[in-house]
Order: C-alpha cells, then structure tokens, then sequence
C-alpha cells in the first residue's frame, strides 16, 4: 500500500474538497451581504456535511489500507483498526 488514495480517489477527493472550498467561499459572500441568519446557518450545515462526507471516505481509504495490508496478522490488522477509530474518530 502506498499510503495515499489511488489517482482515481485523489481525484474525487480533490474534487470534493473544490465543492466544499466553492461552499465556505459562498458562505463569506452572504455573510459579507449580509444574508439572513438562517440561509447562513443552512450553507453551514451542507458545507459541513460535505466535510464530513469528504472525511469518511478519507477513513475508509485509511481502513481499507489496514485491513488490505498483507504483511499484517488479523491481531496486527484489528490494532490498527482501533488506532485508527481512536485517533482519528
């Protein structure tokens, strides 16, 4: 495993997080025009949750990884797994 998303994953990725960054930019746009605080608090949440879609599929590609890896026992494999909803969840 090379430890970073294959070229077809980098590219969704990086084209979610240009959405996400497109959203965080429309949200200082309203919020400079001074846009009602609800329409605000609603492109907060979907900008948040793209985030959140973003990572988990950022998490999946960590998980995969790990339990892919076959220089790893199953003990090896679910220590990792561990770390990896620990640290990062």
């Amino acid at each position: 495993m090379t430890g970073a998303p294959q070229a077809p994953q980098q590219d969704a990725m990086l084209k979610r997080l240009a959405r996400i960054e497109g959203q965080v930019r429309g949200l200082q746009a309203m919020i400079r025009r001074g846009e009602d605080c609800e329409a605000i608090a609603q492109q907060f949440a979907a900008a948040r949750k793209a985030l959140d879609r973003a990572y988990q599929e950022l998490l999946a590609c960590l998980l995969e990884e790990a339990v892919l890896d076959p220089q790893q026992d199953s003990r090896a494999t679910l220590a990792r797994v561990r770390t990896i909803f620990t640290k990062y969840t």
